[in-house]
């Protein structure tokens, strides 16, 4: 069913989006759960879900309520991050390894702070003066390295900026990639195939040579700081490096945070 929801709407990259934003607020150095933020589901609670970084996920969750209403035994936590993984592998990315059995958050008091996802540009929080040290203060703090960084940063080979949505810098109302859509026309994708799961986010933001793609200062840095840099030439060399170092990645991310019943989690072929 949640094939048939994403592929009638096209909506591979927002609930990529939306995997991602509930996991990505996790703390590494907190214990308790579900305070330490992670793959809780809490995303569907306010404050959370009015938080600046998701904009727009409102509709994300919306599209996959009736799947909820279906199967309401499946926890948001596992649904969210279910429709992520079959989102990049519906649009020709890996088979993402996942495993279910998260336990939701139950209240919007177990709701992740304000300010734990990326930001697109400065100024950056704790005064950092560059993209790469804020990617990894974000990232380290979830126990990602420099390859897991710059892997997961290639998930912007789909989906697009919108203005309603970003305050980034170099995000136009449209483009001649996204003026028809699919989906509700409009914003700045990164790659030309925005729909398309593929390495092309690292071969666009190398060559700089398409004013109508979008490059970010957090985009760029990949190729600028010595520890991004020599994973980002080689996934723009070599697709199939770059789908097994994502797929890993995304995986660690769909995890943190969770608390599995049962413990080893289920595993779904």
């Amino acid at each position: 069913m949640i094939k048939d929801v994403i592929q009638s709407k096209s909506c591979n990259p927002i609930l990529v989006r939306l995997g991602w934003h509930d996991s990505g607020t996790y703390d590494a150095s907190v214990q308790d759960w579900p305070k330490a933020g992670g793959a809780t589901g809490s995303i569907r609670f306010s404050p959370e879900k009015d938080h600046g970084a998701n904009k727009g996920l409102d509709w994300a969750m919306d599209v996959i309520k009736p799947v909820k209403e279906k199967y309401p035994s499946v926890s948001y936590a596992d649904l969210f991050q279910l429709a992520s993984a079959t989102a990049v592998e519906l649009g020709g990315g890996p088979k993402i390894p996942m495993k279910y059995g998260r336990v939701d958050a139950a209240t919007p008091e177990d709701c992740a702070p304000d300010g734990n996802l990326p930001a697109a540009a400065a100024p950056f929080p704790k005064e950092r003066a560059t993209p790469q040290e804020h990617l990894k203060d974000v990232f380290y703090r979830m126990g990602f390295n420099d390859k897991e960084i710059v892997a997961l940063s290639g998930a912007h080979t789909f989906g697009r900026a919108k203005l309603e949505r970003s305050g980034a810098p170099g995000v136009k109302e449209s483009t001649k990639y996204t003026k028809d859509g699919p989906g509700n026309p409009g914003g700045s994708s990164w790659t030309r195939e925005w729909l398309k799961f593929d390495n092309s986010y690292f071969k666009d933001v190398k060559a700089k040579t398409d004013e109508e793609l979008l490059v970010l200062p957090t985009d760029a840095c990949l190729f600028e700081d010595e520890g991004f840099k020599p994973w980002a030439e080689l996934y723009a060399e070599d697709q199939d490096k770059f789908f097994e170092d994502y797929a890993a990645a995304h995986k660690k991310l769909s995890e943190l945070g969770s608390k599995f019943e049962p413990a080893e989690g289920i595993v779904i072929d």
